[in-house]
C-alpha cells in the first residue's frame, strides 16, 4: 500500500494548484479531455509495441497530451466563447476512439476499466520514483516562474502532469483529485492550503476505507473526494451563517 498512497499523495498535491487555476479560468473539462486524451495514448501504445516500456507509454501519451494542449491554446484565441464545447466534443472524441481501437481486443473491458477507474494498488516504488520527479519539476516551475500559468505553457504543463497521473490513477481519480480541491477552496483567503488539505485528507480516507472494505482503491477515493468537498463546503457556509467566520 506504501507506494499506492505516496503516488495518490503526490498527485493530490500537485494537481491542487493546477486544479485551482483551472476553475479560475472556468475551463472545468480540460483536464478531463487532456486525460482522456493521454489515456488513448497509453492504449495506442500497447498495440502499437509488444509490451512496450515505460518511456515509450510516457512518450507516446505525452506526444498525444501536447498536441491536445496545443490545440486548445489556439482554441482559445480563434473561439475563446467556444472552448469548453471544443474540450468537451474532444473528450467525447477520444472516448470514442478508445471504444473503436479496443472494439476487437479480448481484453478491450479490463483495459478500459483500468484505464478510467486506475490500478492505484499495483504502482511500485519505481513508478513513485519515476513519475515522482516530473510532479517535483512541476510543483517547482509552478511557484517559481509564476508566467508559466498563462499562455501555451500552462497547457504543456498541464499535459505533462495528466500524463504521469492517468497512468497511476487512472481518468476519473484525475478528474476528482484536480476539480474537486480546487472548488473546496473557491473564493477563499488560503486556496493552496485547503485544497492541499481536502486532497490529503480525501486520499487518506478513501485509501483507509478501501483497505477495511476491500473495494477498489480508485473508485473509493473519487467518492472520498467528493464526500470531503461537499463535506467542508457545507461546514464553511454553517459556520459563516452564525458569524464564526
Amino acid at each position: 500500500m506504501g507506494p499506492a498512497l505516496f503516488a495518490c499523495l503526490m498527485i493530490a498535491l500537485t494537481h491542487a494548484p493546477l486544479g485551482i487555476e483551472v476553475v479560475k479560468r472556468g475551463i472545468i473539462f480540460i483536464d478531463l479531455a487532456i486525460a482522456q486524451i493521454a489515456g488513448l495514448g497509453i492504449i495506442v501504445s500497447s498495440i502499437l509495441f509488444d509490451e512496450p516500456s515505460a518511456l515509450v507509454v510516457q512518450s507516446v501519451a505525452l506526444l498525444l497530451a501536447v498536441i491536445a494542449g496545443s490545440f486548445f491554446h489556439k482554441m482559445e484565441s480563434v473561439a475563446k466563447d467556444n472552448l469548453e464545447a471544443i474540450i468537451g466534443v474532444s473528450f467525447v472524441l477520444a472516448a470514442s476512439v478508445i471504444l473503436l481501437v479496443l472494439a476487437g481486443s479480448t481484453h478491450g473491458g479490463e483495459d478500459l476499466t483500468h484505464l478510467l477507474g486506475g490500478q492505484v494498488l499495483f504502482v511500485t516504488w519505481d513508478h513513485v520514483v519515476g513519475h515522482g520527479l516530473i510532479y517535483v519539476s512541476i510543483l517547482v516551475i509552478w511557484f517559481s516562474y509564476p508566467k508559466v500559468r498563462s499562455g501555451l505553457s500552462f497547457y504543456l504543463i498541464f499535459a505533462l502532469a495528466l500524463t504521469s497521473s492517468v497512468q497511476l490513477v487512472g481518468v476519473y481519480l484525475v478528474f476528482s483529485s484536480l476539480i474537486l480541491p480546487a472548488l473546496a477552496a473557491f473564493n477563499t483567503t488560503r486556496p493552496h492550503l485547503i485544497a492541499w488539505a481536502c486532497g490529503i485528507f480525501s486520499v487518506m480516507i478513501g485509501m483507509l476505507v478501501s483497505i477495511v472494505l476491500d473495494y477498489p482503491s480508485g473508485p473509493v477515493m473519487v467518492v472520498s473526494f467528493v464526500l470531503v468537498t461537499v463535506g467542508y463546503v457545507t461546514g464553511r457556509k454553517i459556520l459563516a451563517s452564525r458569524r464564526i467566520i
